[in-house]
């Protein structure tokens, strides 16, 4: 059984910032959610629950990251993403203090909670302040990646993280780079650019589309900011065809990042997006919904068939 997401976040931030006098870790009342207990448990003189007030929440991690620590701000992504924007966008984006807005249960993963509480617009929100970097988890050893580098870069940036475990994509020894997307697989008459759990479903879809003779290439775009242009531009002259595959909304995220690519390449190449429909979910057991709202396997292996067909 593959590790949580969030599991692989709670322990490479021990791993990472247990022994980092500079690391602090902020929380507004969901530790046991995010994990972020996990460090508390080590390191209780750096961890800080501010309560259920995630805007004072980012302003307090900018506070600290003024003073030359490393702050990892805490919430469920889709409310970090609203409620800690205005501090985001003032101290995160404009000032271009290090803070680490770290955007739990992505997607549709806190499934049971609903509308209220799914994440679907966060890469959206987030991608558009500039000077952030964005980043999708895709399995634990790139979760880990993820926390290290975190600490490495003194740019403010967006992780989102999910409730759930991913297939894994990667061995231990696996190396990534910041603006650099994997090839997971290749092919020649499509290209699937995915992330985070549409990783998964993507190789699936792959897969499945083999058996009727149609080579797909998966590609996970973990970073979404910055984005792998060249990456993208050489898979579109290949493949001429890409579909983008998405847990988020299928305006303003990882299918319209791509989309801009292209355009403002001028590269031909026809494009499908895989995503939310533009609408808010239901409750309901993650894997339902996920089916339900367009996010399977066979939903990514349906849009390339009918793209190739066209």
């Amino acid at each position: 059984m593959s590790m949580t997401i969030r599991e692989a976040y709670a322990q490479a931030l021990v791993r990472y910032g247990a022994n980092d006098p500079r690391v602090v870790v902020l929380d507004a009342d969901v530790s046991g959610s995010t994990r972020s207990v996990v460090f508390q448990n080590v390191a209780p003189d750096r961890f800080f629950n501010v309560g259920i007030a995630e805007a004072n929440m980012t302003a307090m991690a900018a506070g600290f990251a003024a003073v030359g620590k490393i702050p990892f701000a805490n919430a469920f992504g889709v409310f970090i993403t609203s409620n800690g924007l205005l501090s985001a966008t003032a101290f995160g984006s404009y000032a271009e203090l290090p803070v680490k807005y770290v955007g739990a249960y992505g997607g549709l993963s806190d499934s049971f909670d609903g509308p209220s509480h799914h994440s679907i617009e966060d890469i959206a929100v987030m991608r558009a302040l500039p000077n952030v970097k964005v980043f999708v988890a895709s399995d634990s050893v790139n979760t880990d990646w993820l926390v290290k580098h975190a600490i490495d870069d003194p740019s403010p940036m967006y992780l989102r993280l999910s409730r759930e475990a991913f297939p894994d994509l990667y061995s231990a020894n696996e190396s990534f780079e910041c603006g650099k997307g994997k090839v997971l697989r290749e092919g020649t008459d499509a290209t699937i650019i995915a992330c985070g759990l549409m990783c998964g479903h993507a190789l699936v879809a792959a897969e499945t589309l083999k058996r009727v003779g149609t080579s797909v290439r998966v590609v996970d775009m973990f970073t979404i900011k910055p984005i792998d242009r060249e990456l993208i531009l050489r898979c579109a002259n290949e493949t001429g065809l890409i579909v983008t595959a998405e847990e988020h909304n299928i305006i303003g995220g990882l299918g319209s990042a791509v989309a801009e690519v292209l355009c403002g390449e001028g590269q031909p190449s026809r494009v499908g997006f895989v995503g939310i429909c533009d609408c808010h979910a239901e409750c309901g057991p993650y894997a339902q919904l996920q089916e339900k709202y367009g996010l399977s396997s066979a939903a990514i292996a349906e849009r390339v068939r009918k793209l190739i067909k066209k």
